[in-house]
């Protein structure tokens, strides 16, 4: 018996872009990887299409972070270390994913030393599927200068991304920042970051080597997953152990906390949820409800029964499975759902 997650998708948000969750299912089909939360089946209705997801329930990154009372470059240096393994994977592929950013790397489980999980392969792309990559796609302030300036670009822009990841771990705020994304996207492109003081003053020297290796401007002189991979910041003994758990945890509170990256579904909260219905403690309280996005609609975990009603009609509400929440955000829906005699 096993949870999974379930993106609920209704076909009216997909007219007109069919090719873009086309994509997305190729991608995840050809992937399998420790790293890389995997799809696991598709259903559909006459309505909706339905993606069956591994389950990754151990919160999200910075939370996690926050969280923790000991945290050190170390702790960083494996983070990067898990994330390079599934990008080179995905490059070694042929797989770009164009959109990495904290909000995409979930943690398996609750465990300590729970693995990191990348997500949401939504502007991923294979590469050679379709002419050259020159799409503007990704999110401002982690997308490479060459996606910027709309020049031809490579697998390099995920390398970049991962840079401008390790560089928020050791600090807790972006390398660029502006309120005006004209301003923002110029710093991008100039690749204009600093190591400010006091909030670098205690990092290695080791690890702004590797972040400068990640961010270089010209995407051909820039690290690939490979180099990344063998940098001693990485494969060595560089990375400090000296706790800065204070530092970056006050600045992730400060710059992220209410930003966009707050959203999409709780899985932990479902999961946590889930537990007190099957101690039989339901009634002690109303379902965990997350904040209410833009238009004023309230993403709620729902009363699961009557989302299994509805979902009964979809084709894949079987014997032996039982529906344990749903978190919906604008188009998508994310269900978690228990497997008790479904085999995949």
């Amino acid at each position: 018996m096993r949870l999974v997650a379930i993106k609920c998708i209704p076909k009216k948000a997909l007219e007109g872009k069919e090719s873009n969750i086309e994509n997305e299912i190729a991608v995840l089909h050809k992937i399998k990887h420790a790293n890389i939360v995997s799809l696991e089946e598709i259903f559909e209705s006459k309505s909706h299409l339905y993606l069956v997801m591994q389950l990754v329930s151990g919160g999200e990154l910075f939370d996690r972070i926050i969280e923790k009372g000991f945290y050190t470059e170390k702790d960083a240096s494996k983070l990067i270390q898990q994330i390079l393994d599934a990008v080179k994977y995905l490059h070694d592929m042929g797989i770009v994913h164009r959109d990495l950013k904290p909000e995409n790397l979930l943690y398996d489980s609750m465990d300590e030393d729970s693995k990191i999980m990348i997500s949401d392969f939504g502007l991923s792309k294979i590469e050679g599927s379709d002419s050259v990559m020159s799409t503007a796609c990704g999110t401002p302030g982690y997308v490479a200068p060459e996606v910027l300036a709309q020049k031809p670009y490579s697998k390099a822009v995920d390398c970049w991304s991962i840079g401008v990841i390790a560089y928020i771990l050791l600090c807790g705020y972006p390398p660029f920042y502006d309120e005006n994304d004209a301003k923002l996207f110029e710093q991008i492109l100039k690749a204009e970051y600093e190591f400010d003081s006091p909030y670098w003053d205690d990092i290695s020297d080791s690890a702004k080597d590797f972040i400068v290796h990640l961010m270089q401007k010209d995407p051909n002189a820039r690290y690939t997953c490979d180099q990344a991979l063998q940098h001693p910041w990485i494969a060595g003994d560089t990375a400090l152990e000296k706790n800065i758990h204070e530092s970056v945890s006050a600045q992730i509170k400060k710059n992220f906390a209410k930003s966009k990256w707050k959203q999409a579904f709780n899985a932990t909260a479902v999961v946590r949820h889930m537990r007190r219905l099957q101690l039989g403690t339901s009634n002690e309280g109303p379902s965990p409800t997350l904040p209410e996005e833009d238009g004023g609609t309230t993403s709620k975990i729902c009363s699961f029964q009557n989302i299994f009603i509805s979902m009964s009609g979809g084709g894949f509400a079987e014997a032996g499975q039982s529906l344990l929440g749903t978190v919906c955000t604008h188009d998508v829906c994310f269900i978690v759902l228990y497997i008790s005699l479904l085999s995949f």
